[in-house]
């Protein structure tokens, strides 16, 4: 027996949707089709006024955008299933990830907020979808991230024999995490930033979105004492369970450090972040994963080829796309909002508690019917 699922998934690169419809059966899971749907410069520029942190925002203004949302992600599943040539009777579900607006597990109450109305979805697709899959693990004491984890084991142990060789998964986005697995044990955790920083200084400097292939960060020089200065951050420091996101990891953040040097070049600016991105990626592999026989990168970061050759410079170890063993890398977190809105449906846990420090397993998300 076979199910087709949907997963929806928009990160914090801001760039748009990845919608992915996915088989599941007898054990294996396949990717069916794929579809990008990409945000408009208008929806980006909201999102990013909503995701400021302690900005004060109207409840209007949030409103508005979150249904603005739930409407792209059921116009990307419709697109998806028609360039599929399949109809939304087949599918079983929708796994929304949302759009995260603000992440903060540490604060008193812990709370992180999605947003993609989810009513909207089911709605405008016809399809029962499951979204907010988040807070029930804050609600069990942990840290509602990272949930992708999950999934690499379930589908990477398949891959590999994990008695014989350890997995290390490092996932490239706005913020970037880890996952360690062994036959003994699985855990996982965001690293620090990702793409955010790098993105936000070539977006500021040359009006660009992202730095194509990292050519502007290899052509500028490592400031090391910047580098040192982000590198003693409190957060590098905490033991996971951890997750962090752009709230933290802010343009204030690295202009508070940048304002103690009078004078620097940007793209040595550039070239410093993405030595902070590849070196707190490496530093958490070697301390807490120092077993790893290969690492698997998947996430936007697999396109920066200078990001991809700093981590391999600093690991002894080879370094891998996922596309290598079954699954693109722009794919991995669609299929794996998939694979949490089954587990959903058939009331079985999503949350890993040695990954997120939550005090028990449980189901995520909430269902909306068709």
């Amino acid at each position: 027996m076979s199910d087709l699922y949907i997963g929806l998934m928009s990160g914090t690169s801001l760039d748009g949707i990845d919608a992915a419809l996915v088989e599941f059966k007898e054990g294996n899971i396949q990717l069916i089709e794929f579809e990008y749907f990409p945000f408009t410069k208008s929806i980006i520029k909201d999102i990013q006024e909503l995701s400021q942190p302690d900005t004060a925002v109207s409840l209007k203004k949030y409103g508005s955008i979150d249904a603005q949302l739930g409407t792209l992600f059921a116009q990307a599943s419709n697109q998806l299933l028609n360039k599929a040539k399949v109809n939304k009777s087949q599918i079983t579900a929708i796994g929304s990830h949302g759009q995260t607006i603000y992440h903060s597990p540490n604060s008193n109450p812990a709370l992180s907020l999605q947003i993609g109305d989810p009513n909207i979805i089911a709605e405008q697709t016809g399809i029962t979808t499951v979204a907010d899959f988040r807070r029930r693990d804050i609600a069990a004491g942990g840290q509602g991230a990272p949930l992708v984890p999950a999934f690499h084991h379930a589908f990477f142990s398949n891959v590999f024999d994990l008695s014989k060789q350890n997995i290390c998964i490092v996932n490239i986005g706005g913020i970037a995490n880890i996952t360690y697995l062994s036959i003994n044990k699985t855990i996982g955790f965001d690293t620090g930033p990702g793409n955010t920083l790098m993105d936000y200084w070539i977006e500021k400097h040359l009006k660009s979105a992202y730095d194509k292939n990292g050519a502007w960060a290899k052509s500028g020089r490592v400031d090391t004492h910047l580098l040192d200065t982000l590198k003693q951050d409190a957060y590098f420091q905490l033991a996971p369970p951890k997750s962090t996101g752009k709230e933290y990891f802010s343009p204030r953040w690295l202009n508070n450090a940048i304002n103690s040097i009078p004078h620097y070049k940007p793209e040595d600016i550039q070239s410093t972040l993405c030595q902070l991105t590849a070196d707190t990626i490496t530093d958490s592999i070697q301390h807490y994963a120092p077993k790893t026989d290969i690492t698997l990168i998947c996430g936007g970061g697999i396109h920066n080829d200078y990001l991809v050759h700093l981590i391999q410079k600093n690991l002894n170890h080879p370094v891998s796309s996922t596309e290598k063993y079954g699954i693109r890398p722009d794919h991995v977190e669609a299929i794996a909002f998939a694979w949490l809105a089954r587990q959903t449906m058939n009331h079985l846990p999503g949350n890993l508690t040695k990954v997120t420090g939550a005090k028990s397993a449980v189901i995520l998300g909430g269902i909306y019917p068709a």
